[in-house]
């Protein structure tokens, strides 16, 4: 059973931070990886994506949501895990 985000009753994949991009897409990218990668693989990717935008959080230049997506990424590390 997947587990909701809290506080608006959605999971990861039923949200996108920054426009809907993905969301447009027949099928979102991570749910493309989720196949094709081992668990191992994808949980890395993740914790990669997770690192990533919780380190650029503030730096990059323009209007960038970097704290929301990576509080994102790490929903669907706990849904994916089974948190």
């Amino acid at each position: 059973m997947t587990k909701e985000f809290p506080f608006n009753g959605t999971t990861a994949d039923d949200v996108q931070v920054g426009g809907s991009h993905y969301k447009d897409m027949p099928i979102q990218p991570w749910e493309l990886m989720e196949e094709v990668l081992t668990y191992e693989e994808f949980v890395g990717f993740l914790k990669g994506n997770i690192i990533k935008y919780s380190l650029r959080a503030g730096r990059k230049e323009g209007a960038s949501d970097d704290v929301s997506k990576a509080k994102h990424y790490m929903q669907k590390l706990k849904e994916v895990k089974g948190w």
